[in-house]
């Protein structure tokens, strides 16, 4: 499916913001510092203008409510202050105070020192804070702090955070390769925030880099009319010391906190400082690729089920397989999961295609979804996004008892939006989700930014949400993406013309996906040819699985039509009726989402590329972009696939070497 959306029109605040970048980039050009050292301080003055403007509104209440009171004043106790959520900032670390010194002042020492004032007032945030600030001469520094100023400090505090969150971004680019260690582009956070829904509960991310995960889902919780403060336990690790600052003062602007754990030798493969296992409701992380020289000696105590790698420790020097195992084992009998993860883990082979095997029937994959090129500041290559859902496991049983939850309470204790996923209908029947994995092709879903980068609008990231939402049986939800998401799925999902997707002749989108890198369902457009036509099916025929609240949409059963590679066709065991879900039937669109049976992915080698199931719509060919993509994804396997060969020669020339000598 195309859906490429134009690049919008600046708004107030992204004009504001692309002005300060602009400002602060030409400051640092001419101050002979590098990004690195120049990215923390800025951030810092970000953070202490945003402090500030909290303080003074705070400030403000208990000056009130001194003149109305007999009670001592509070407006100069730190306790008044936290009370609230609010720093506390003494009289020489307030923003104001520092904008007005005299350049013939030394700026820098005095910013220092409002920053150990703020640590030393606000224990929470001791070590965080930049104190680097004598680099930068004071005429420098003077400039920065009046650009920092234009800041409006009426600007409500959302919009603080996303400044913050802007300048994160251009550091990133501006750092190149390292910046990617520490960022993921807000778009991508945003859809993984939105597919696991993290209402309430214990938050984690073991490769947290600045906090976005945790900062989404806090914007998540608060869209819902909810207190983020409230309803998030956030923990994080980060083996960089540096960058683990960073989440914390990422935390601070959002007026968050958690317990984060950086520096000091904490590394996610080895530490487990949150006795992670089975303790937490969900899981967010953009974790290194493919990252070789692990000590895998360290781990063999913390193989087996019930431990940290329940499947076994991959034979091959890449530690995909240990990340997909953390976030796996850290999640507890209801939790969910969602993550970034290198293309080729998808297919990999050998000792990893077993792990992903009984990952798979553990009935915890939930959806998988496949990313084009671009998305990120710092590589071109595309990605995947995984999702897992340990309460999916309860619908039915899985082939091995072993494999599913033991969960205590009832249905009850589980969110509303959850609890749709066991209901039963008339006849006592459960949804038979556990057997599928929902398998989206999202790499022709995207809004060109620049020449080389894109990203998605909340729309997209809305529809493509609600698209999951259907699957699962979910009552849908808006509040990201609001009419143009909610139009989207009914011109998809609802049309009954002979062009089922509603997307063909319209500003270039059409029904489109890339057969990946093995023949998909319907490979070639000789064999979609010969495919009964679907089109005009109506909503509610045999077969469609319906839901009530939702509209009049109907997300068609074309699969009926349409063989699985295993000869089996979606809705085979019939209807199934989900109350409060709304008008809402599932169904399959060849290039955009397939719900694979295990059976199906079984036939795949166990396969989790969403290019494998998705298939190419009807009418459609294979672009140059899609062929580039598919090389590029070939091309990293085979970088990989080499390396190994090259350790294996070395370990076999060893061998034979020590052979020789005896």
């Amino acid at each position: 499916m195309h859906w490429i959306a134009p690049s919008e029109k600046d708004t107030a605040t992204a004009a504001l913001e692309k002005r300060l970048w602009d400002a602060a980039d030409q400051l640092r050009a001419n101050s002979g510092l590098k990004a690195q050292e120049y990215s923390a301080p800025v951030l810092g003055l970000i953070f202490l203008l945003f402090a500030d403007v909290r303080f003074a509104a705070r400030r403000a209440e208990l000056e009130s409510a001194k003149s109305s009171t007999r009670r001592g004043s509070r407006v100069d106790d730190p306790a008044a202050y936290h009370a609230e959520g609010v720093l506390y900032l003494s009289p020489e670390a307030r923003f104001v105070y520092l904008l007005n010194r005299p350049e013939a002042e030394n700026i820098g020492v005095m910013v220092n020192e409002a920053m150990r004032a703020i640590e030393k007032h606000n224990p929470q945030l001791a070590g965080v804070l930049p104190k680097t600030y004598y680099l930068f001469d004071s005429p420098l520094l003077k400039q920065l702090l009046k650009k920092v100023s234009e800041i409006p400090s009426s600007m409500d505090y959302d919009a603080f955070g996303r400044i913050y969150e802007y300048f994160l971004g251009e550091f990133a680019m501006s750092e190149g390769q390292g910046g990617g260690e520490f960022y993921t582009p807000v778009s991508i956070v945003r859809l993984l925030t939105e597919v696991i829904e993290p209402y309430h509960g214990r938050i984690l991310d073991p490769a947290c880099g600045s906090g976005g995960m945790f900062v989404s889902s806090a914007r998540f919780v608060a869209q819902h009319k909810q207190n983020p403060s409230a309803e998030l336990s956030i923990h994080g690790i980060e083996k960089t010391d540096e960058t683990g600052r960073l989440c914390r003062l990422n935390l601070a602007v959002h007026g968050l906190e958690g317990r984060i754990m950086h520096g000091g030798n904490v590394n996610s493969y080895y530490d487990d400082p949150h006795d992670a296992t089975g303790n937490f409701d969900f899981v967010l992380a953009n974790p290194p690729f493919n990252v070789n020289a692990v000590d895998k000696e360290r781990l063999k105590d913390s193989v087996g089920p019930g431990r940290r790698f329940p499947f076994g420790l991959p034979r091959t020097d890449n530690a995909n397989y240990l990340w997909i195992q953390l976030f796996y084992s850290a999640l507890n009998e209801r939790g969910r999961a969602g993550f970034v993860m290198a293309n080729s883990a998808s297919d990999a082979r050998s000792s990893e295609q077993e792990i992903r095997r009984q990952l798979i029937e553990s009935r915890t994959v939930d959806v998988m979804v496949a990313v084009g090129p671009n998305m990120f500041y710092t590589v071109t290559l595309p990605c995947t996004l995984w999702f897992f859902d340990k309460a999916k496991a309860r619908l039915s049983p899985p082939s091995s008892p072993a494999l599913l939850p033991k969960v205590e309470g009832g249905e009850e204790d589980l969110p509303l939006s959850r609890r749709i996923l066991t209901e039963r209908d008339g006849e006592g029947n459960v949804p038979n989700r556990a057997d599928t994995v929902l398998f989206i092709d999202a790499r022709h879903i995207y809004r060109q930014v620049d020449r080389a980068h894109r990203d998605w609008t909340p729309a997209q990231i809305g529809f493509m949400a609600n698209l999951v939402r259907l699957w699962r049986g979910e009552a849908l939800d808006y509040t990201l993406g609001g009419d143009e998401a909610r139009e989207k799925i009914e011109e998809v999902f609802a049309a009954k013309s002979s062009d089922p997707a509603g997307l063909n002749g319209q500003e270039g989108h059409s029904a489109h996906a890339l057969a990946a890198e093995s023949p998909a369902p319907y490979g070639s457009s000789d064999e979609i040819e010969k495919l009964p036509s679907t089109f005009g099916r109506r909503a509610g025929d045999e077969g469609a699985v319906k839901h009530e609240g939702a509209g009049n949409v109907a997300y068609r059963d074309e699969a009926k039509e349409h063989p699985s590679p295993s000869g089996r066709r979606a809705g085979d065991e019939g209807a199934v009726k989900h109350e409060g879900a709304g008008n809402v039937a599932y169904s399959d669109i060849p290039g955009l989402c397939k719900a694979a049976t295990l059976k199906e992915i079984e036939a795949q080698g166990w396969s989790l590329n969403p290019g494998r199931y998705v298939g190419v719509a009807p009418g459609e060919a294979i672009s140059d972009e899609d062929f580039k993509v598919q090389l590029e994804t070939l091309n990293e396997e085979l970088e990989l696939l080499n390396a190994q060969a090259r350790e294996l020669e070395a370990t076999i020339a060893g061998n034979v070497a020590q052979i020789l000598e005896t």
